[in-house]
């Protein structure tokens, strides 16, 4: 800091200056990380940024057998999921179904400069949080978020946004490995097709202007930013880390419990929570997902209970407030 404050250079712009902070920041955590986990991106400036290059499910064999758990390709990601199907989860009253938001997502994603990039969202519980973090951190991991998609559970859950870039997205796979067994995860289940869901969809497609479809009982309708995401120096593919998600668990009676997230830049923000709150929604939680995003991208959890299509009606106002479009091909 004493260096800092001799230099009598004029001050940088200041995105330049939130990135210098945000690496500075980050110097003692990194200690120690292997050199080849580079944990955040934080690209120089006027650099034409990299860009996603699309794989095959073959090119990941070895990133999948570190995980342990096999994966899909969804678009640009190579995407693994890891349901927590050894929770059993009450919000008001409620079981929540692991394909509601008990869900552990990672994704990998080549980029034309040979890097990887690795994004997820983990679902771990109270009891196993500080060693799960603590694992992720001793293989150059590191978390974005630490927060909640529910209001008042039992037990008590969270959820940690991990990420990492850099050339070995098989030594990273090994880490995820190592923190996932520090938790209660349970190895992958063999796929299944999704039973029926008890809801008006065709209604709910409608009202939301998206076509959803049904995942492991839950109806799923995704939409993604209109705008070109970067993280640092990387463009991120669409639906990696910046969607709105909605989804539908069926309670019977044409109810269902909605459980999800909007994205939004600062500007619509405002607007877009008191949407939610005059569609009887209950927030739950705004935070980021990347900390070094452009446009800076904020994202708010939300709740409700009730007639699913008439809930659908009041999401769609907070969905117009925001830049979004509805996921290409449908749900990511």
């Amino acid at each position: 800091m004493a260096d800092a404050r001799q230099q009598d250079s004029p001050s940088p712009p200041p995105t330049s200056r939130r990135r210098v902070l945000t690496v500075a920041a980050l110097a003692p955590v990194l200690t120690g990380v292997p050199a080849r986990a580079r944990a955040l991106s934080a690209g120089p400036e006027g650099r034409t940024p990299v860009e996603p290059v699309m794989t095959a499910a073959a090119d990941w064999a070895e990133v999948g057998a570190a995980l342990g758990r096999p994966g899909d390709m969804k678009r640009f990601m190579y995407h693994t999921a890891l349901p927590r199907l050894d929770l059993t989860v009450f919000s008001h009253g409620i079981r929540i179904a692991p394909a509601l938001a008990l869900g552990t997502h990672v994704s990998f994603v080549r980029y034309a400069d040979h890097s990887t990039l690795l994004m997820g969202d983990t679902v771990v519980t109270e009891r196993e949080l500080q060693r799960f973090v603590d694992v992720l951190q001793a293989h150059g991991i590191m978390q974005t978020a630490i927060h909640k998609h529910l209001l008042a559970h039992e037990p008590d859950v969270w959820w940690v946004h991990v990420h990492a870039h850099g050339d070995d997205p098989v030594a990273v796979a090994r880490g995820l490995r190592a923190a996932f067994d520090r938790t209660g995860t349970p190895p992958a289940a063999p796929a299944a097709p999704s039973p029926p869901v008890d809801l008006d969809t065709a209604a709910i497609d409608a009202a939301l202007g998206v076509r959803g479809s049904a995942e492991d009982g839950i109806y799923k309708c995704t939409y993604v930013r209109r705008e070109t995401v970067t993280d640092g120096p990387l463009i991120l593919p669409p639906g990696l880390g910046s969607t709105t998600s909605v989804n539908f668990q069926p309670l019977g009676g044409a109810r269902a419990a909605l459980s999800g997230d909007l994205v939004m830049t600062a500007g619509e923000v405002g607007p877009a929570l008191m949407a939610l709150r005059h569609g009887g929604f209950e927030l739950v939680e705004v935070h980021h997902h990347n900390l070094t995003d452009e446009p800076r991208l904020f994202f708010v959890h939300y709740w409700a209970v009730g007639d699913a299509v008439r809930l659908a009606e009041g999401l769609r106002r907070a969905v117009d407030a925001t830049n979004v479009v509805p996921m290409p091909g449908g749900v990511g």
